[in-house]
């Protein structure tokens, strides 16, 4: 199985803590971001992960290495300064990734699920993880019904993690595209699954959530989240 972690973004809403380091390389519990996904990868039997870079890719590229660190074999997406939004940056990297399904993780959530569930085989297209609706995404992202994605379904949060098959990006030119497009417009040709992770996830989108997760985690991750 190989994977993918989307780490190009600038992160805008980190300011100023991404001014001088990129966002996957931020720390909470004492470890940077990217970390917990790579060793959970690793952990569920990935043999290569695709890292994509641009602002400040080459502290992402000194950091990771060849990825031996974590047992993993780790490939680089180069975005060249630019970063290609979550499609285009998949779309840059399937040759990468090869033919077959491949798992995505956003490099700026922390979540506690076990890759291993994930189908290595979607149904359609791409397989969801979704999560309850956080305070900052009250309306949510997807409809979700009995295991598939609906439009019209009461909606939950993209928790950043999904399966996809190339297949999803067929005819998309390389360049800036985003996620969300493509997916509800394979969710209405009823292309889509997901599962409603229950566990604890946090989308690490702002200095206040990162100083969250980071006190979350030293406390051994035993407080209750409010």
């Amino acid at each position: 199985m190989r994977a993918m972690i989307l780490a190009a973004g600038r992160g805008e809403r980190m300011r100023p803590l991404t001014e001088h380091r990129p966002k996957p390389l931020l720390e909470a519990g004492g470890r940077p971001l990217i970390d917990y996904h790579l060793r959970a990868l690793a952990a569920a039997g990935v043999s290569r992960v695709v890292v994509n870079v641009a602002w400040q890719g080459q502290l992402i590229r000194d950091y990771l290495g060849d990825g031996g660190a974590w047992g993993l074999e780790v490939v680089i997406s180069d975005e060249e300064g630019a970063a290609l939004e979550t499609a285009g940056g998949i779309r840059r990297a399937l040759p990468l990734l090869g033919n077959a399904p491949f798992w995505v993780v956003n490099g700026d959530v922390w979540i506690d699920l076990d890759p291993s569930v994930l189908p290595r085989e979607p149904e359609g297209e791409a397989h969801l993880v979704l999560v309850d609706n956080p305070p900052h995404n009250p309306e949510g992202d997807f409809g979700y019904r009995a295991g598939r994605v609906e439009p019209g379904a009461p909606r939950l949060t993209f928790a950043g993690v999904g399966v996809y098959r190339p297949e999803l990006f067929a005819g998309l030119p390389d360049g800036v595209h985003r996620l969300a497009p493509l997916l509800h417009e394979a969710a209405a040709r009823g292309a889509v699954t997901a599962s409603h992770h229950k566990g604890t996830w946090w989308d690490v989108g702002t200095p206040q959530r990162l100083r969250a997760l980071d006190r979350w985690l030293r406390k051994g991750g035993r407080e209750r989240r409010r």
